[in-house]
């Protein structure tokens, strides 16, 4: 009754009735984040499905969403400042994944520090299915395995709900991938459940306030793969790089609305920064990207 359910919930998600806008597959993300991490870490991510497109992204992206537009909205009608900083979580995952149906293009994007800079590609990953099956969760699926980023991948795919999609870039198998890990363990998602979305926004609340209050780019800037990884290697050595002589100009005495130090602010803005990628330092891809399409 359950696997019918969903494949209910996915033909909603594609356009049988107006109602709803878009299928959301909450994946539980277990992962090591560092390289000299032995421990492993858990994050729920989500794939949203529309008609024309996936996107996958880390959950808290979105979950946060209604009380931030409380707080806003409080300030607003108070006229008075409050860091809201303190009363959020930061997402483990910063980047957003685009398929294009049905030729399954991925866009990627990315924040590095006050713009969001992205790139396209094509990819062909060669599946290998097996012949072995399993049940994971719910769903009665079928093992196929595959070579990307520097990595060996096993998945177990279920043609109990008809896409090819899955968490992260992964595509290309004859159903919903419901679970995927690597060799070593070192990244690992599984189908946690799904529902619909009637109000699917592809940009959340948060970004959009970002955009209105952060000064950053505004748009997305689209550049090819290696330049990004290039401008992405820069952030990680020196991340408030870009916006180093602008930092320079900031008077040594100014205060935030609420008294804060604004030189203290970025300071420790910063230095958490740091930190953050230099424990975070365990890419999924860590070597060239796989095959493009011809």
């Amino acid at each position: 009754m359950k696997r019918i359910l969903a494949l209910c919930l996915f033909m909603v998600a594609l356009g049988v009735t107006a109602q709803v806008s878009a299928n959301r597959f909450f994946y539980e993300l277990t992962y090591r984040p560092g390289v000299e991490v032995d421990s492993l870490h858990k994050t729920m991510t989500i794939l949203d499905v529309t008609k024309d497109k996936s996107l996958y992204r880390d959950f808290l992206m979105v979950s946060q969403d209604s009380l931030l537009e409380v707080e806003m909205e409080k300030m607003r009608k108070s006229g008075t400042f409050k860091d809201l900083s303190k009363m959020f979580k930061t997402p483990k995952f910063s980047y957003k994944i685009t398929k294009t149906y049905p030729s399954m293009d991925i866009r990627y994007t990315d924040q590095i520090l006050q713009d969001v800079v992205g790139y396209e590609e094509k990819l062909k990953l060669d599946w290998k299915i097996q012949e072995e099956k399993s049940m994971i969760g719910e769903y009665s699926a079928q093992k196929a395995t595959t070579q990307f980023g520097g990595r060996s991948w096993t998945a177990w795919f279920s043609t109990e709900l008809p896409m090819p999609d899955g968490p992260y870039k992964f595509h290309g198998l004859p159903g919903l991938i419901v679970k995927i890990s690597d060799s070593e363990n070192h990244y690992s998602w599984e189908l946690k459940g799904n529902k619909p979305v009637a109000d699917f926004q592809e940009i959340s609340y948060s970004e959009k306030m970002q955009k209105e209050f952060g000064g950053g780019r505004g748009e997305t800037l689209m550049v090819e793969r290696k330049r990004f990884e290039q401008m992405y290697e820069a952030y990680r050595k020196d991340p408030f790089g870009s916006i180093r002589s602008q930092l320079a100009q900031v008077p040594h005495d100014a205060k935030m609305p609420d008294g804060t130090s604004v030189a203290q602010m970025l300071k420790n803005q910063e230095e958490q920064l740091k930190k953050f990628l230099n424990e975070n330092n365990n890419s999924i891809e860590r070597s060239a990207p796989a095959k493009t399409k011809k």
